[in-house]
């Protein structure tokens, strides 16, 4: 994407420079070395990739940004990197931008489906009944929607829909064997355990195992046991889902536990449950920009404000009922009414 935002930008430029810190090249030469060579031969923009290899990252970018002011800066790293902390006091510095996977609408877009406008959850929830009827008469949705949870998350799905799991699954590998050890320097015991707690979180229902148990079995004290998971959910391979009114003490231990995405967790689980695949897309589609928490009645409780409960189409109001601003997210639906929205329209949210 850094090489395609340069190509656009500047198709005909030469002072643009494009480098990963994972090449080998930085084994023995500095960072600091080759800007200095770069705003010498005329620099304006300089494109890093893989910022999570280069020790000190956030010190260095921080002296480069002060001693050249002249030098517009864009860099990548994984999700595991907590950027936001003031080391190398960056925090003034800088603009973070987390970028997510695929939604179903872009996805339509990204097949050449079509190309609908963005709706705030609000939008539809009031509009979702005429969303779903012109969609429905430009495409056969539902089938789209069961394409998408399998492959259309990650945009590198197309033209590797045959090797797409395996890629997943490499995918995995890095950020364990790659990524997590070069930012959180951690031993390669902890990277197997890392790596078993994802397959036993990931093959089990979402609710939260017995924790002490589970620590025990990946031979781990407590505290690294809840590192790990904490590690597993930023680098976006987790999603976790607080209790409604988790006290402080009660944070640390997550109500529900889910793959971050549909596409994840069907790679990693032979025969995932339906259900608990419906309630991955719903949170994963949601989280952006609102905040889930697993209420004592329904699913999912957004923003304190609104209740919904996820299932198939026969899903009734039975276990909500009577309770305000409750909605049902309802598969195998292409057209829904009142309060009873198609699970895939959650889709259309960014």
């Amino acid at each position: 994407m850094l090489l395609q935002r340069i190509k656009e930008a500047f198709p005909s430029s030469g002072n643009v420079l494009y480098a990963s810190l994972d090449n080998l090249w930085f084994a023995t030469h500095s960072l600091l070395d080759l800007v200095d060579y770069h705003v010498l031969h005329g620099g304006t923009h300089l494109f890093l990739d893989e910022i999570h290899y280069l020790p000190n990252w956030q010190t260095i970018l921080k002296n480069i940004y002060d001693d050249y002011p002249g030098l517009s800066i864009v860099y990548t790293g994984s999700s595991l990197l907590k950027i936001d902390r003031k080391q190398g006091d960056l925090s003034r510095r800088q603009r973070v931008y987390s970028l997510p996977g695929l939604s179903l609408r872009e996805y339509m877009v990204y097949e050449g489906i079509g190309n609908w406008p963005a709706l705030s959850l609000e939008d539809l929830q009031q509009s979702h009944v005429e969303l779903s009827r012109e969609i429905s008469a430009a495409c056969k949705v539902q089938g789209v929607f069961e394409k998408y949870l399998s492959q259309g998350y990650y945009p590198f799905y197309k033209g590797n829909e045959d090797v797409y799991p395996d890629l997943l699954g490499a995918i995995v590998t890095q950020v364990l064997e790659g990524d997590y050890p070069a930012i959180e320097a951690v031993q390669p015991s902890t990277i197997r355990k890392a790596r078993k707690m994802l397959m036993i979180l990931a093959e089990n229902p979402p609710q939260t195992p017995n924790f002490s148990r589970l620590c025990q079995e990946l031979e781990t004290d407590y505290k690294l046991g809840i590192n790990m998971l904490f590690a597993l959910e930023r680098a976006g391979l987790l999603n976790l889902l607080e209790a409604s009114g988790a006290s402080l003490k009660n944070l640390s231990r997550p109500a529900k536990i889910y793959c971050e995405n549909s596409n994840l967790m069907q790679a990693l689980v032979p025969q995932p449950s339906i259900g608990t695949i419906r309630e991955c897309f719903f949170l994963n589609q949601l989280r952006l920009d609102h905040k889930l928490v697993y209420p004592a009645q329904g699913d999912f409780l957004v923003d304190d404000t609104f209740l919904y409960e996820v299932g198939g189409h026969k899903k009734s109001f039975e276990q909500i009922k009577d309770m305000p601003n409750s909605f049902l997210a309802v598969d195998n639906t292409e057209i829904g009414h009142g309060n009873r929205i198609p699970l895939w329209c959650f889709g259309f949210l960014y």
